[in-house]
């Protein structure tokens, strides 16, 4: 285990959440090499740690290990996108149905918030804080589910899920559609939750799909 620092971060912890953000955020394209010197020389760390936050992000699978050689950043295909969606639709409806019953005050204030920093940074032309707060609603919405199981089921493909979301351009667009959801969840609306939700995880699916039609690798 490695050691913490000043902030009491584990360092392992640390290395994984800089790499985590940078694949999710597009600053590691995929299939570009993580070497482990060379990230432990940039992030001022020793190896081992780096050596552990890799084999982390292979277990959240968005890197790959490749025996005897470098790990790489995943690139994701058509069937991967096409796997996660109707697993992600089944899961993530009921994560939002149990929140529209199971909400209180608090909660719908939390959700709001990320709306509103989503809608902010939108406006600003901010990709960056618009697609971390869209994937701030969602796992806002999966603790207002009460449902530890499902808190699990998600934590399983929680990054891929940030991905997903890293792949929007029309950052308005995926603002309103969290504005829609935001307010009928907040009006315990379940039969339009379940209406909605496939709808906004159809659109998120269709962005990638286009991705990848066009050339870019995701």
């Amino acid at each position: 285990m490695t050691a913490a620092g000043a902030t009491g971060e584990l360092e392992s912890a640390r290395v994984t959440r800089i790499l985590r953000d940078d694949i999710i955020l597009g600053r590691r394209a995929p299939g570009s090499r993580l070497v482990e010197r060379d990230i432990a020389a940039e992030l001022n760390v020793s190896r081992l740690p780096v050596r552990e936050a890799i084999r982390a992000l292979v277990s959240e699978g968005v890197v790959v290990a490749r025996p005897r050689t470098w790990a790489v950043v995943r690139e994701f295909t058509h069937r991967d996108i096409k796997d996660f969606a109707e697993v992600r639709e089944a899961i993530e409806t009921l994560i939002f149905v149990f929140a529209a019953e199971r909400h209180d005050e608090a909660g719908i204030a939390r959700l709001r918030a990320a709306y509103e920093r989503e809608r902010d940074a939108a406006e600003a032309d901010d990709a960056e804080g618009a697609r971390i707060a869209a994937a701030d609603f969602h796992e806002i919405a999966a603790e207002l589910a009460g449902n530890e199981m499902l808190g699990e089921l998600i934590a399983v493909f929680i990054t891929r899920l940030r991905w997903l979301f890293g792949q929007h351009d029309d950052l308005p667009a995926m603002a309103e559609e969290h504005r829609v959801i935001l307010e009928t969840l907040a009006a315990r609306d379940v039969d339009g939750i379940r209406t909605l939700i496939p709808q906004h995880l159809a659109n998120g699916q269709a962005v990638a799909e286009r991705r990848l039609a066009n050339g870019y690798q995701i």
